[in-house]
C-alpha cells in the first residue's frame, strides 16, 4: 500500500535513510569535541562532607563545570590566579612571638616531612637538571600520599630508570614500567599518564628541564598552583608565594590569623592571600616547612597534642584544649579507668 504524500511529511526528519531508496546522506554535526583535563586533586582540594573518601567527586564536579564554560572551544586548564588582596590583611597580634614557638618546638621533633619530605627527592641526583626532575615528580606523585609512601615511590621509580630520573628515562619507558613502580601512591594510574605527558611537555618546550615561571608549571597536567610554587621554591630556589596546604590553613585559622569564614571551598585560596599579605617575604617558603611538620607533630587534624604545646601554655592559641585538644588524653583517661581496680583473689585450703 503507497503511502500518500502527505503521510511522508508525517515521518521524522532524522531518519538514517531516504525513504525514496537513495544512499543515505551522513547529517552534518555540529558538536565539536571537548576535551576536558581531569587534574587529581591535592590533599587540600579535598573537601569532607557529601564528597566520596577518594575525592572523585569533587574532581567530577570540577570537570564539569570546566565543559560548561568552554562552550565549544577548548578552554586554558587553569583558571586566572588573583595575585593579591586588594585591602590587605591585617597582621594578627602576637604572630611573631607565636612563630619562634612553633619554630623551637619543631626543633626537638622530627616530622615526616623532615625525613621524607619533597625536598629531600634529589637525593642520589648529581646532575643539577636530574635534581629539578626529581622534584618535580616527587611533588606531582605526593597529592592524596602520605610523604613516607611518595618518598619510597620516587626511589623506586628512579632505580626502575636506570638509577636517574631524567626526562629522557621517562620517556624511554613503557607505561607499565612506571605505574608498577609508583603503584603504592594515590591514583597511580592517573599519575602514571600525568608523567608521561610532563616528560614530553619539559622535551618538546624545556629542553628536557624544569620551567621555572609559576604559569609554564601550571600548564602541566597534573600540576596545581601549591605544587607549582613548592616546584619553584624547591628546584629553582625562587620563591613566588606561599604554598598552603591543608596543614597551614588548619594551624593558621585555629590561632585565630584570619577572619573566620563558614566556606568550605576556596580556604586555602584565601588563606594564602592574607598570609601573603602581611607575611614578611622572607619567610613564604619557611612557614610551609615549619607548619607542616607542626601539623604532622602536634597540631594534628584530630586529636592535636595541645596538652604538650608551647602555644598552649603561653596563652596564644584560642584554640587549646578544646573537646577536640583534649580528646585523646581524656580517651586515654577511660581506658585506664576502665581497667578498674588490680584486686588479688586467695583460695583458703582446708
Amino acid at each position: 500500500m503507497k503511502r500518500s504524500p502527505s503521510s511522508r511529511t508525517t515521518e521524522p526528519d532524522h531518519s538514517p535513510h531516504e525513504l525514496n531508496g537513495n544512499e543515505p546522506r551522513p547529517r552534518r554535526s555540529k558538536r565539536v569535541k571537548r576535551v576536558t583535563d581531569v587534574v587529581v586533586p591535592d590533599l587540600e582540594d579535598i573537601v569532607p562532607g557529601n564528597s566520596s573518601p577518594s575525592g572523585i567527586d569533587d574532581v567530577s564536579s570540577r570537570s564539569n563545570s570546566a565543559r560548561s564554560a568552554m562552550k565549544g572551544t577548548v578552554a586554558l586548564r587553569q583558571s586566572k590566579v588573583t595575585r593579591q588582596l586588594g585591602t590587605p590583611h591585617p597582621a594578627p597580634a602576637k604572630w611573631r612571638e607565636t612563630y619562634d614557638l612553633i619554630t623551637n618546638m619543631r626543633s626537638r621533633e622530627l616530622a615526616d616531612v623532615d625525613t621524607t619530605g619533597c625536598q629531600l627527592a634529589q637525593e642520589g641526583e648529581t646532575d643539577p637538571v636530574a635534581r629539578r626532575v626529581s622534584t618535580l615528580v616527587s611533588l606531582m606523585l605526593s597529592s592524596q600520599t602520605k610523604d613516607p609512601v611518595c618518598h619510597t615511590a620516587v626511589k623506586i621509580l628512579r632505580a626502575a630508570l636506570g638509577g636517574s630520573l631524567t626526562v629522557p628515562a621517562i620517556l624511554a619507558a613503557d607505561e607499565e614500567t612506571i605505574s608498577g613502580a609508583i603503584k603504592q601512591v594515590g591514583f597511580h594510574n592517573k599519575k602514571t599518564g600525568y608523567l608521561m605527558k610532563m616528560a614530553q611537555q619539559l622535551r618538546d618546550r624545556h629542553g628536557d628541564d624544569v620551567p621555572k615561571t609559576f604559569d609554564e608549571l601550571c600548564d602541566i597536567l597534573g600540576v596545581g598552583h601549591k605544587m607549582a610554587s613548592l616546584t619553584l621554591s624547591m628546584a629553582w630556589n625562587i620563591h613566588v608565594d606561599i604554598g598552603v596546604d591543608v596543614h597551614i590553613n588548619r594551624i593558621t585559622n585555629r590561632l585565630g590569623w584570619h577572619t573566620p569564614t563558614t566556606a568550605k571551598k576556596g580556604q586555602e585560596k584565601q588563606t594564602k592571600l592574607n598570609l601573603e599579605s602581611w607575611l614578611p617575604r622572607e619567610l613564604w617558603y619557611d612557614i610551609n616547612h615549619k607548619f607542616v611538620g607542626f601539623g604532622q607533630t602536634i597540631c594534628r587534624p584530630t586529636n592535636p597534642h595541645c596538652h604538650r604545646c608551647d602555644l598552649n601554655s603561653a596563652g596564644l592559641c584560642p584554640s587549646a584544649n578544646t573537646s577536640s585538644g583534649m580528646k585523646e588524653k581524656q580517651e586515654a583517661a577511660v581506658n585506664q579507668s576502665s581497667r578498674g581496680p588490680k584486686v588479688e583473689i586467695g583460695l583458703k585450703v582446708e
